[in-house]
């Protein structure tokens, strides 16, 4: 994969471990002199309370490659919920990262050139748990990084399985929505 990378988006939902553990990263990847390059240092200095944009880090200094910022779906205002985003989950992204990296999903000789913006989600449900599975956390996050990553640059699903697939797909909220459970 030679051509340049403009930009790429994708999602992911890895769930089923323990509660609070749930990953949905949603991920734009591109080349850092285009747009996602100027979305990156845009949002790097137009910090919003409540939403900070960090590094990925695999440690206090050590920032991954590609550039990737985090930035949390939901408003930090507890000093847990921040000690779990930007510890554990963070740690997770940037191991997600590089693991995308390391599965070919981003051509590594392109490690330097492209950035990732990353969305976030940490159930809010770990300010009030009384045990966090650190681990299980860490793993779920972790894949489900690798996986946004992998489908944003695979382009899926394709707009064929969407097509075909569109009719047999129902919202999980809008189908509880539905049966009155919200």
């Amino acid at each position: 994969m030679n051509e340049r990378i403009i930009l790429r988006a994708g999602e992911a939902l890895v769930a089923g471990g323990p509660p609070n553990t749930a990953s949905e990263p949603e991920v734009i990847i591109g080349e850092l002199d285009g747009p996602v390059g100027t979305a990156l240092a845009t949002l790097t200095g137009d910090q919003v309370v409540g939403h900070s944009r960090v590094f990925a880090l695999l440690n206090t200094d050590i920032m991954v490659r590609p550039v990737t910022l985090c930035v949390s779906k939901v408003s930090v205002t507890e000093s847990k919920y921040t000690s779990i985003l930007m510890g554990t989950v963070q740690f997770a992204i940037a191991n997600g990262v590089l693991d995308a990296v390391r599965a070919g999903y981003i051509p590594k000789h392109k490690a330097n050139d492209l950035g990732i913006i990353c969305s976030v989600w940490l159930s809010p449900g770990v300010i009030e748990a009384q045990h966090v599975d650190h681990k299980a956390l860490f793993d779920i996050q972790r894949r489900g990084m690798t996986e946004a990553i992998r489908k944003a640059m695979t382009n899926e699903p394709s707009i064929d399985w969407l097509l075909e697939n569109q009719d047999k797909i129902v919202h999980k909220y809008y189908q509880m929505g539905l049966d009155g459970k919200i």
